[in-house]
């Protein structure tokens, strides 16, 4: 089974974290399983950049983001060439992913989901 190397977050995940995730789960949902509560304002619908990630490794073997997560992609801090919306990621069948979550996001008043 494909793994997510989490790397370390101050918050979320200050020692990191290696998840076993089923191919076709998406990152936000894998994250959120394994008790990484990254944010996800608009309830993983794809109208925020909360869940905003950046793949360090095996960005490659990712689907293409729709127009509509390029679209809001635009709006997020810290965007890099590897950034994605964790909600809108699903897990490749064959590769492991390494990923980042931002330090900061745009969302000004967090919510505890």
């Amino acid at each position: 089974m494909p793994q997510i190397v989490v790397l370390p977050h101050v918050e979320l995940c200050p020692e990191g974290a290696v998840l076993e995730v089923a191919p076709g789960t998406t990152v936000c949902d894998a994250l959120l399983a394994n008790d990484i509560e990254i944010e996800h304002a608009c309830e993983k619908s794809c109208a925020c950049t909360t869940c905003h990630v950046i793949v360090r490794e095996g960005f490659e073997a990712l689907q293409p983001a729709e127009d509509e997560e390029e679209d809001l992609l635009d709006k997020a801090w810290g965007l890099e060439p590897t950034s994605r919306l964790s909600c809108q990621t699903p897990m490749p069948a064959d590769t492991d992913l390494v990923v980042e979550i931002p330090k900061y996001t745009i969302n000004h008043a967090k919510e505890n989901h």
